[in-house]
């Protein structure tokens, strides 16, 4: 009976040290093609002559004096409060 419990027990430990050899296995297969994921070359087009009217920045900076202005001009209101 001990004998078999001695056999029981390396038995439950070896296969807890192969279930956790595995998985490093397995985490160092995704971390691998995590790495090699990442090497892939991205090549970036960027054309300035083709953009809508939006993709001018002359365009951002004067809507965003304008929103300035607006803003500055609703929040401030009429300047003057009367009592009345």
């Amino acid at each position: 009976m001990i004998f078999f419990l001695i056999e029981y027990k390396t038995t439950t430990m070896t296969l807890k040290n192969r279930s956790k050899s595995i998985l490093l296995v397995v985490a160092a297969a995704v971390a691998n093609l995590v790495a090699v994921a990442q090497d892939k070359k991205v090549e970036v087009d960027i054309n300035a002559n083709s953009g809508s009217w939006y993709s001018s920045p002359w365009v951002w900076v004067i809507g965003a004096a304008v929103f300035i202005l607006l803003l500055v001009a609703i929040l401030r209101g009429g300047g003057s409060k009367s009592d009345a």
